[in-house]
């Protein structure tokens, strides 16, 4: 349990739900990464987080789930896809950890899409560029 006797709720400004951003391409950067376990507890994947950095949605954040270590090699043939397309973008070819992909600025393609689940509208990383291609 957490100790809450010192909040009110008044303190605060309540937060704002998000809308998702609406598809195009957008500057970006990797803020935070690290590896994750599957909800089926069968693989882990590396969750990549990016923060826009122009335009009116500036500081807004997306995340990327690439599939690593999965038993389906699909997934993972399709996660080594996308990293190696973050890669080409940034300029970092061997990284020897997910950490050297920070702070690198990159296009990032977002589509809007239905989720699974709850139906619910959110983004999606569909693709990944140089950011020269986001500035134009």
């Amino acid at each position: 349990m957490t100790d809450l006797s010192r909040y009110h709720g008044r303190q605060a400004t309540a937060a704002t739900r998000y809308e998702p951003l609406p598809a195009g391409q957008y500057a970006a950067v990797i803020t935070n990464s690290g590896m994750k376990p599957t909800k089926s507890g069968r693989g882990s994947y590396l969750e990549l987080t990016f923060r826009v950095l122009e335009g009116p949605h500036k500081g807004r954040l997306l995340w990327a789930r690439l599939n690593l270590h999965n038993p389906s090699a699909q997934a993972v043939e399709i996660a080594l896809g996308e990293l190696s397309a973050v890669c080409r973008a940034i300029g970092v070819m061997r990284p020897r950890d997910s950490s050297e992909l920070h702070d690198i600025p990159i296009s990032v393609t977002v589509i809007c899409k239905h989720r699974h689940d709850t139906g619910e509208l959110t983004d999606e990383i569909r693709g990944y560029g140089k950011w020269e291609a986001a500035a134009a």
